[in-house]
């Protein structure tokens, strides 16, 4: 998305450009204290967390960005938008201004990218942070989809003119407001109208397809028995995007995590409730804390 739009996108007054490593980063930064960093899922942007940020900034610092290629941040380097090479990407950025997330909170497929960098090799800190996954997406397609799906979406990055396409057929508002319906959430005209905009911006459809086009996820669920640091999944009972499943079946395999159930909030759970879901953050960081 261009950035002479940025007035007009949530939280505008705390928006500033950030210059590498790699790209050119759309940062959203407000409050004191430990520092929570805000990952959003695939085809999302910082809007996504529009009225969490003010809730968790009375506590915290509280940092938001824009992956690559989505939202407001310019992509640096087409081949850099798989789960590993964002995840650096990332924790490069905290290391270059200075951020030690003591928690980081990641929605979707956020929460994998939040995973990779908890991982020793990638944190800013020495401690392992804190992981806080909303409708967290780990889990595989199954069967034919799980070849299909990622070769489909490789082929249409590829395309030339398939980013454009794509957002011109898919902004209709009655057309996005399906598709944020069946993700199990229900939103406000002020959230549908936000997922227009991205919808209909070719460069951010580009930078999703791209996105899933280099998405791995079998090396992190390998590694997730042997992850180090307490691991707090959100699940909203309603998603129909990601199964309430995967989080289950992923808490089992790690040493420190747990589930909390969201009865009737669907994928966009922190959207559809925001006071609820930062409120229940800020628990989940005490009890890891203590």
């Amino acid at each position: 998305m261009q950035w002479d739009h940025i007035d007009t996108w949530p939280n505008a007054t705390l928006s500033r450009r950030g210059q590498g490593p790699v790209h050119r980063w759309h940062i959203q930064e407000t409050g004191t204290g430990d520092t929570i960093l805000l990952l959003h899922g695939a085809g999302g942007s910082t809007h996504s967390f529009r009225h969490m940020i003010p809730l968790l900034a009375a506590t915290h610092h509280v940092v938001a960005l824009d992956l690559p290629g989505q939202g407001f941040t310019q992509l640096g380097a087409r081949h850099r938008c798989g789960l590993d090479p964002m995840a650096t990407d990332v924790a490069a950025l905290c290391l270059q201004e200075g951020w030690t997330p003591t928690t980081i909170v990641g929605h979707s497929a956020g929460c994998a990218i939040a995973l990779c960098m908890a991982q020793a090799d990638l944190s800013p800190r020495e401690q392992t942070p804190q992981v806080i996954g909303i409708n967290a997406a780990l889990g595989e397609f199954p069967g034919l989809a799980g070849l299909v799906f990622p070769v489909m979406a490789k082929a249409l990055a590829a395309m030339p003119f398939t980013a454009s396409l794509f957002s011109g057929a898919s902004a209709n508002p009655a057309r996005v407001e399906a598709l944020i319906g069946s993700t199990g959430s229900n939103l406000d005209a002020e959230g549908l109208e936000l997922y227009r905009r991205l919808v209909g911006d070719r460069d951010h459809v580009n930078g999703t397809l791209l996105m899933m086009s280099q998405w791995k996820l079998p090396p992190l669920l390998r590694a997730l028995p042997g992850h180090d640091g307490p691991v707090r999944f959100i699940v909203g009972e309603r998603d129909k995007t990601v199964p309430p499943t995967v989080s289950l079946d992923a808490a089992r395999d790690m040493a420190d995590a747990t589930v909390t159930n969201l009865p009737g909030l669907g994928h966009l759970a922190h959207e559809e409730k925001p006071a609820e879901v930062a409120g229940l953050i800020l628990e989940l960081i005490q009890e890891m804390a203590g």
